[in-house]
């Protein structure tokens, strides 16, 4: 079902040299669920090659595709700052390409079921190269019932528990937005790359690190495991079910409201008597002072009551100058906005985090990295045609005049 690897690709000349990870090499064999893990360790300045099949993958075909070229922008962003290399599997000096590519790596991202090499194969190349780190992504682990199943991200998210906590209370469960639930699972891989490659360096370890979809969505079901194990003390009538809640926090005190022109998360969190004086210079702390709120069994009625105030004053507030009020006093409510407004932020232009990736000659916007490091700073490299990059990767190892 998803017995496929993604492919990228990316200029030899713009290559990142001097970035905090660029005395590590990286193969990429992963796909859609790991492939968010492989662009984090590029982006840290590893050297990452991803091979990819004879014509290119089917990756370089995945929407969302840019309307004024139809390049796809799933590639742009995920196929920056990679080199890309050309594997026939059904020719035999190419597979003993691989396998030396394989043999010159510190570490391998996979994702067992693809075309190319299995984690099984990597693992035996591993015992050769004792201190090559593995990392293995796949949907369920290497062992459960489930270890043999695949999953897209709607039934990972599904099965994981992220969707039923979507919708509210009169709707259907929904759809993260895009594929959410891999980068999810992207992230942990780079983790745990780095983890490993941390043990390696410091304690001489090498290691494999097993990564499974499924619990990396569940690990970030806070609100989710706060309802199933503590349903008793939440004195909760729908017992460990929980319920869809749309934007309500499981705590009932993050909550997105109505303003007068949009919406505006709203929390007292976390001094609550800091917000109960806000409330107290506008008149809208309404019976709050009464001496019963003030005894800490009752505590759940004054959050309660406060969160019923808090609706009807943010009902009358422009969101804008609330926000920018609640920031300066320390109190971290969160203006919702638009994409596209959100693509105009001051705060993100200010620290240049938006860069322009070359898409077919067409400038297209997209996020920077979420991180600088003084010493290595984030360069952007942009994708190149398949394969651009074997001859240079078949001269690092060791290859000679071969292709």
């Amino acid at each position: 079902m998803l017995a496929y690897i993604y492919l990228f690709a990316v200029k030899v000349e713009t290559k990142v040299q001097n970035g905090a990870l660029s005395h590590v090499r990286v193969v990429d064999l992963t796909d859609e669920r790991g492939i968010y893990g492989s662009k984090l360790l590029a982006d840290l300045g590893a050297d990452v090659v991803r091979p990819e099949p004879p014509g290119g993958d089917v990756l370089r075909n995945r929407g969302p595709h840019h309307q004024q070229n139809g390049a796809s922008l799933y590639y742009t962003f995920f196929g920056s700052n990679r080199r890309s290399f050309t594997v026939d599997v059904d020719n035999a000096e190419h597979q003993q390409q691989l396998h030396q590519l394989l043999m010159n790596a510190d570490i391998v991202l996979v994702c067992d079921e693809h075309w190319a090499v299995s984690k099984d194969e990597v693992a035996a190349i591993g015992v050769e190269r004792s201190d090559m780190l593995i990392v293995n992504v796949t949907s369920f682990g290497d062992f459960g019932p489930w270890r043999d199943f695949l999953a897209p991200d709607l039934v990972a998210g599904a099965l994981g528990g992220a969707v039923a906590t979507t919708g509210d209370v009169d709707t259907p469960p929904l759809k993260s937005f895009g594929e959410l639930n891999f980068m999810l699972s992207g992230a942990y891989a780079a983790i745990g790359a780095l983890g490993a490659l941390y043990a390696r360096e410091t304690q001489g370890t090498a290691q494999s690190v097993d990564v499974s979809v499924h619990e990396c969505i569940a690990s970030c079901l806070e609100q989710v495991f706060m309802f199933y194990w503590y349903y008793e003390v939440m004195d909760r009538p729908d017992e460990q079910v929980l319920p869809r809640r749309g934007s309500t926090h499981w705590s009932n005190v993050f909550t997105v409201m109505n303003g007068r022109d949009g919406s505006i998360m709203i929390t007292p969190t976390p001094d609550v008597d800091k917000q109960l004086a806000w409330l107290i210079e506008e008149d809208a702390f309404g019976d709050l002072m009464e001496p019963k709120y003030a005894e800490p069994e009752n505590l759940p009625l004054l959050m309660g009551r406060l969160m019923e105030l808090l609706t009807e004053w943010v009902a009358g507030k422009d969101v804008e100058a609330l926000f920018h009020e609640s920031q300066s006093r320390h109190i971290p409510y969160g203006w919702v906005q638009p994409l596209a407004r959100v693509g105009e932020n001051p705060q993100l232009k200010a620290r240049q985090w938006f860069v322009t990736h070359d898409v077919d000659g067409v400038a297209v916007k997209a996020t920077g990295a979420p991180y600088q490091l003084s010493a290595t700073p984030w360069h952007l490299a942009d994708q190149s045609a398949a394969g651009a990059d074997s001859e240079a990767i078949l001269d690092d190892i060791g290859w000679g005049g071969k292709s």
